[in-house]
């Protein structure tokens, strides 16, 4: 009987591993496929080739819809074309199939600060920036705020740099984060009648009009 039984289970058991190792196959010649296509997109951007680069992404994409470098490759090379909108759509679609893929948000933010889309580009730039602690991303960030003329958010960006270059005892990347927050609290307490003097005197004013000077960026990135 027990022989009888693992015989049976043998009959069960090596048509489902053999399908299960059929399958493992087919999707590793689908990821090396997708691979392949994704360097010759980037061979064609090379040789200054984007529509073609952009059939090799897409052609990527229908083999393996999970591939980040496809959907990475494809939205920067609209990007680089000028096609800001084309490049919100692709980024939008990788984050749909790859929720985890952060460089999408960095790269959605752009693509809005370009369609003009301000506060859509800021918030993108903000998830980003907190989930990755990128220091350029953040500074890029800062720059968009003091563009805007988001002060108090700026400021917010930079307290929570602050506390991040302490918690990790970085010493330079403290001493810039608490400068900037000095400055900006008084652009703050200068702009924000809540929290300002009815008639601030003149030390303050002076201590604005510097340190608007030396940390607002008036220029868009």
């Amino acid at each position: 009987m027990p022989s009888r039984t693992r015989r049976l289970s043998d009959r069960i058991v090596r048509p489902v591993a053999s399908l299960l190792l059929s399958v493992g196959s087919l999707e590793a010649r689908a990821t090396s496929s997708a691979d392949e296509l994704v360097r010759q997109a980037q061979a064609h951007e090379l040789a200054n080739e984007p529509d073609t680069a952009a059939r090799r992404y897409t052609e990527a994409l229908s083999i393996d819809p999970s591939d980040a470098s496809a959907w990475l490759g494809l939205a920067a090379l609209r990007l680089k074309l000028d096609d800001a909108g084309e490049a919100e759509r692709v980024y939008t679609a990788a984050l749909e199939h790859v929720p985890t893929l952060a460089q999408a948000l960095a790269g959605r933010a752009r693509a809005r600060w370009q369609l003009g889309r301000h506060r859509a580009a800021e918030i993108d730039m903000d998830r980003y920036a907190a989930a990755t602690d990128d220091a350029t991303a953040t500074r890029e960030l800062s720059e968009w705020y003091a563009y805007d003329g988001r002060l108090p958010a700026q400021l917010a960006l930079w307290r929570r740099m602050l506390a991040t270059a302490m918690e990790r005892a970085d010493g330079r990347g403290a001493r810039e984060a608490r400068t900037m927050v000095l400055a900006l609290s008084v652009l703050v307490d200068g702009a924000d009648p809540a929290t300002a003097p009815a008639d601030p005197d003149s030390t303050r004013l002076a201590l604005a009009a510097i340190a608007r000077r030396a940390f607002a960026n008036p220029r868009p990135p």
